[in-house]
């Protein structure tokens, strides 16, 4: 069985749901952790100590190692504190997975600009937030010398991949956090830190009203269905593999590959610039509603 001994992992949005069972998974298997979770409602209002303080307790009598973090992953200052927690109590950080989330869901005409502004915060700030923080560490680690073998993992969701009605500001902040797991791929390599996203389908607070309530007692959607590949992902194991991101729907484990290009091009006659009256058949032959033969200069590749 592959441990994670000697790992350090801050998990945000540790208190509850999905989070807790990373959490718990992680220590199960040898990782000191730090639980974040400021303990807010699902639409990030209100706040308690309990739900971090609870999974710490649950760890520690199970012989596991871990500590408490309420601060907030939308406060620049808050985050910076996480990984300087990490770092006091476990002596290093090895490893983030940016969990936590809010959701205030509304059609974009019925949608507020505090909703907006709340949901981008936690989910897309508050990734790009834990993720800057912890690189900061991890690059003047390396400078210093300090051999490093990092890992962040980041959350993303059917909605930011497909798209579902309203939820626009959280599928357009999981769409950015998939786009910035790339990023910071291409970006850290050099320092050895492994970026990586899953995408987990699970009942939680956050997606209780779209599952409804009798999904409550489906197995396919317990949220600890996504943490053994959470766990696999921040172990030494998987350190060839960034950039990517996971998607774990029951038993299933498959690859979500990005945005491609088609491999079918229509293009303008002679090479000169697409013309205003042929992109409406261009765009008809693209999407098949305009049969091969009737289209105007044919694909060369």
């Amino acid at each position: 069985m592959t441990t994670l001994d000697g790992r350090v992992v801050l998990v945000t949005g540790g208190g509850r749901g999905i989070g807790r069972a990373h959490c718990l998974e992680l220590a199960r298997r040898g990782a000191a952790v730090v639980v974040n979770d400021p303990g807010v409602s699902r639409d990030g209002t209100g706040g308690a100590s309990g739900p971090a303080a609870d999974v710490v307790a649950e760890i520690e009598q199970a012989g596991g190692k871990a500590v408490a973090h309420t601060g907030s992953v939308a406060s620049w200052d808050d985050v910076a504190d996480m990984v300087h927690t990490a770092v006091s109590a476990f002596g290093t950080l090895t490893g983030v997975v940016n969990n936590a989330g809010i959701v205030r869901d509304a059609m974009i005409t019925g949608a507020t600009e505090a909703d907006w502004d709340a949901v981008i915060a936690v989910h897309l700030k508050g990734t790009y937030a834990v993720t800057k923080h912890a690189c900061d560490y991890w690059r003047a680690q390396a400078k210093a010398g300090n051999p490093i073998d990092a890992r962040i993992v980041n959350t993303v969701s059917g909605a930011g991949l497909w798209g579902n009605v309203g939820q626009s500001a959280y599928g357009a902040a999981k769409a950015a956090i998939a786009n910035l797991t790339v990023v910071t791929a291409m970006e850290m390599r050099r320092y050895h830190v492994a970026v990586n996203a899953i995408s987990p389908l699970a009942m939680t607070r956050i997606s209780a009203d779209f599952f409804g309530g009798d999904a409550a007692e489906d197995p396919a959607l317990d949220p600890g269905r996504s943490s053994a590949v959470v766990a696999w992902l921040q172990s030494p194991e998987s350190s060839w593999l960034t950039g990517q991101i996971l998607r774990i729907s029951g038993h299933r484990l498959s690859r979500i590959i990005g945005f491609t290009e088609s491999t079918e091009h229509y293009h303008a006659k002679d090479g000169a610039s697409l013309q205003f009256s042929e992109i409406g058949q261009a765009v008809s032959w693209l999407w098949g509603t305009l049969p091969r033969g009737l289209a105007g200069p044919l694909p060369t590749d």
